[in-house]
């Protein structure tokens, strides 16, 4: 039997991990299965169709690509699930993130990668670091001190819409942790484990430039977020 989950996984040139991480979801969550692709040149979108996988053109931007793959969700899903096409969160072990959210105890959970395994080198320092500063940060606002800020998350449907998010960049995990922790939403974070990405490169923690434009980012739409 089917959930009525839809998981959404934002791409750009993951052509050497997205046939792995498609592949390891449990039958029961493969109803729909979306990737919003950012232009990949390099087989991404033909590898993930071959595997069992919608997938939209999103154009440019981490925030987008989530957004667009939310409003595409089939109709009978109730719970929208986003995580990474890296290969680094445990696909094989989306019943810990949707389950509390499908049985109606929480609105919201997130993977943590802190408080979880994780392989040597999976994680940078300053990863960790942001996601403690973050959650002090959040904790001290709203009175909900986040751990980190992974992509591996869960959120009911009607829950994601009524956060109203519009971030397009790599701040929209934390302007959804932001705003749900706003909303008094429901929320828990659960021990995850995290591998190293199965290939390529982060956009965000493998070079300086992608860490930095990142961080900004974050730090805008914190910024801004609390701002509101």
């Amino acid at each position: 039997m089917f959930h009525p989950v839809s998981i959404v996984i934002p791409t750009f040139n993951e052509a050497e991990s997205i046939g792995a991480v498609l592949a390891e979801f449990p039958p029961e969550y493969r109803a729909d299965l979306i990737v919003a692709d950012g232009g990949s040149q390099d087989g991404t979108q033909n590898i993930a169709r071959a595997a069992g996988a919608r997938v939209i053109d999103a154009g440019r931007g981490y925030g987008r690509a989530c957004a667009l793959g939310a409003a595409a969700a089939i109709a009978s899903s109730t719970v929208i699930v986003f995580l990474d096409g890296d290969g680094a969160d445990r696909g094989d072990l989306i019943g810990r993130i949707a389950g509390p959210v499908l049985e109606g105890r929480q609105d919201f959970v997130l993977a943590s990668r802190t408080l979880g395994d994780r392989e040597p080198g999976s994680m940078n320092w300053h990863q960790v670091l942001a996601g403690r500063l973050a959650g002090f940060g959040m904790g001290a606002l709203y009175g909900m001190r986040y751990t980190d800020m992974c992509a591996f998350r869960a959120i009911r449907r009607d829950a994601l819409a009524s956060l109203n998010m519009v971030e397009m960049t790599y701040g929209w995990n934390i302007e959804m942790q932001m705003k749900a922790a706003r909303a008094r939403l429901r929320i828990a974070e659960i021990p995850m484990p995290y591998r190293c990405r199965i290939g390529g490169e982060s956009k965000v923690a493998g070079s300086l430039r992608g860490t930095l434009k990142a961080g900004s980012r974050i730090v805008q739409t914190f910024a801004r977020v609390a701002a509101g």
